[in-house]
């Protein structure tokens, strides 16, 4: 499925739009963002922001300017004050911003992550599964250096299907809504399932970037009006500022939240947040202890909480985490206990864990796919049932999949699993998911970071991940 790429499309505000629209406001917000690693070796940094980064590491990251292990040339460098503030206590959010020469040592990965392109009939938008998933914005606050849209933030050219080689393009309203719109119409036509995917109608988008929260709330009700007005039934919107910027949740947003929800009551926002650490949500004291709060629980920042508060006052909006296991960031069983507790306390749902992707330069950031289960499954002991609803994935081109289980033991009678196996369960599926529910048998090997590190040890592949059957 290539993209389509065409003329711009004009989306017309109805009158009802035209209404909510006027009445959304746009606040000003002073994110003190360092953009680029020049500010930092040029010594023009806020003095005290300069001391992110030592001489020593400058000058080792000076040295790949312009030759190919160019840390910026694989994923720009950027960082907001308040996360800086936070990253002076906390060496696993260092790590999270920091560029470091590791990144370019080994430059082995997918330009594409999943075969995206496969499935972009419009050009911004990936309608691989049962939602929409679109591009609106091609930037965030600050960047992580595991992040998985390093092509699209670093504006890498991809080759599509067709191929043609370009850099992936943002959705515009017009050709989406124009799409939506289509999609279901030939659904309603052919009975209830689309004629090629054999898909049901389109009833939720995923706006995604980039961080879609750097847009003005103009341009986001914008979006969420055209999307309600096409029949859009729910509106993810994934971000990571309420770790990166949390002021960004002000007075004008909540307005522009409630007048949405007074305008098109039919239409639920849910908010897929970006947490890796509870370092980004936690107070610290000068020993980097946690504060125990005396209402229970342990002390947030104001800030954060805040944010956190009055979402969860709107009960047509829910809140969602998930985050990657990442080296040196949270592969540690006690932060990720932390975390999945406060933040189900917090009214955040734990919702996915997922082991790292295939990304240009994975291999300096990927936990081991057995390591990560273990770190996650040690983690959730301890927890309550709900604490425990988040899951660990791996995204196979073919969908998001389960490791369900890790075991040491043998299975009888089946050579090459005397060291014990891996049970691979796949989640989603593309199109009308024809194989989700199906499982993968593998015996174990503790150094694979990647499905390739299972390729000759594939038992039993109903799922079809490694291109097999059972």
């Amino acid at each position: 499925m290539a993209a389509v790429v065409s003329d711009p499309v004009v989306n017309q505000p109805s009158a009802k739009a035209q209404e909510f629209l006027a009445g959304v406001q746009n606040g000003k917000y002073n994110r003190q963002i360092i953009t680029g690693l020049g500010k930092f070796m040029e010594g023009t940094a806020p003095e005290d922001m300069q001391l992110l980064y030592s001489a020593q590491e400058l000058q080792a990251l000076g040295a790949l300017k312009g030759t190919h292990r160019d840390v910026e040339a694989r994923m720009p460098v950027k960082v907001t004050r308040h996360y800086f503030e936070l990253a002076k206590q906390s060496a696993p959010l260092r790590t999270l911003v920091k560029a470091s020469p590791r990144e370019t040592e080994d430059l082995a990965g997918a330009p594409d992550p999943g075969k995206q392109m496969d499935y972009s009939p419009v050009e911004g938008l990936i309608h691989k599964y049962e939602l929409g998933l679109i591009y609106v914005a091609s930037t965030c606050s600050a960047h992580c250096r595991f992040c998985y849209r390093e092509e699209l933030i670093a504006r890498k050219e991809v080759q599509r299907p067709d191929g043609t080689v370009a850099p992936k393009g943002l959705a515009e309203i017009g050709a989406i809504v124009n799409y939506i719109r289509e999609h279901n119409a030939q659904v309603a036509r052919n009975g209830g399932r689309h004629p090629q995917t054999n898909r049901e109608r389109l009833r939720e988008i995923l706006m995604s970037g980039g961080d879609p929260m750097v847009l003005s709330n103009k341009n986001i009700a914008a979006w969420w009006s055209a999307l309600a007005e096409a029949g859009i039934e729910n509106i993810r919107l994934g971000t990571k500022e309420l770790a990166f910027f949390p002021e960004r949740f002000d007075e004008t947003f909540f307005d522009m939240l409630d007048r949405f929800h007074a305008a098109y009551p039919g239409t639920r926002i849910r908010l897929m947040v970006h947490f890796n650490h509870p370092d980004e949500f936690l107070k610290k004291d000068g020993q980097g202890a946690y504060l125990d709060d005396p209402r229970g629980g342990l002390q947030w920042i104001e800030t954060t909480q805040r944010a956190i508060q009055e979402l969860g006052k709107r009960e047509w909006l829910t809140i969602d985490n998930q985050a990657p296991i990442i080296n040196g960031i949270n592969n540690d069983p006690a932060v990720l206990r932390i975390m999945q507790r406060e933040l189900r306390r917090n009214r955040v749902e734990n919702h996915y864990f997922f082991c790292g992707r295939d990304i240009i330069g994975h291999k300096a950031f990927n936990v081991p796919i057995e390591e990560a289960w273990r770190v996650l499954n040690e983690s959730q002991k301890g927890l309550s049932g709900v604490e425990t609803h988040a899951r660990l994935s791996i995204t196979h081109y073919k969908g998001k999949t389960e490791v369900a289980a890790v075991t040491t033991q043998p299975l009888a009678g089946v050579p090459g699993t005397e060291n014990g196996f891996v049970v691979l369960k796949l989640l989603r599926n593309a199109a009308d998911a024809p194989d989700r529910g199906k499982v993968t048998i593998v015996a174990r090997n503790p150094e694979a970071i990647w499905f390739s590190g299972y390729d000759d040890r594939v038992i039993y592949d109903e799922a079809g991940l490694f291109g097999g059957a059972p």
